[in-house]
């Protein structure tokens, strides 16, 4: 395997894009403390009662996985796959005969997860 310098540059810019947007992420929690905390501030000097904290703020409350993420990407993968391969299939040069099959793995996700949302046993609303 040799790389290039393009795929330096493109693991550079990933890794910059990710370390931005945990640093952004950071900064604005930052500021928003700071914003809070002058505003608690204020109340104290002038004798008012200290706003509670906002409720944003707190750790957000897990929800419950919704059931039917899982068909419905399992209908999507499998839907875009098996088209997938039919155009292939119909464009295909003389060249590359077998081309068609290479979208299959994904048309076999998407038949796993519709057939895992049937057969999980739980009961249905």
């Amino acid at each position: 395997m040799s790389n290039t310098i393009g795929d330096g540059m493109v693991m550079v810019a990933l890794s910059g894009g990710i370390v931005g947007y945990l640093y952004m992420r950071y900064s604005s929690r930052q500021k928003r403390m700071e914003i809070i905390h002058q505003e608690r501030m204020a109340a104290m000097e002038k004798g008012i009662p200290l706003p509670e904290l906002p409720m944003e703020l707190r750790e957000p409350e897990r929800r419950p996985p919704d059931p039917h993420v899982l068909p419905i990407l399992g209908i999507v993968l499998f839907t875009l796959s098996i088209g997938t391969m039919i155009v292939l299939f119909l464009i295909r040069p003389a060249v590359s005969t077998a081309l068609w099959v290479t979208p299959l793995p994904f048309a076999f996700l998407g038949a796993g997860l519709i057939a895992f949302n049937f057969l999980k046993g739980e009961p249905r609303r």
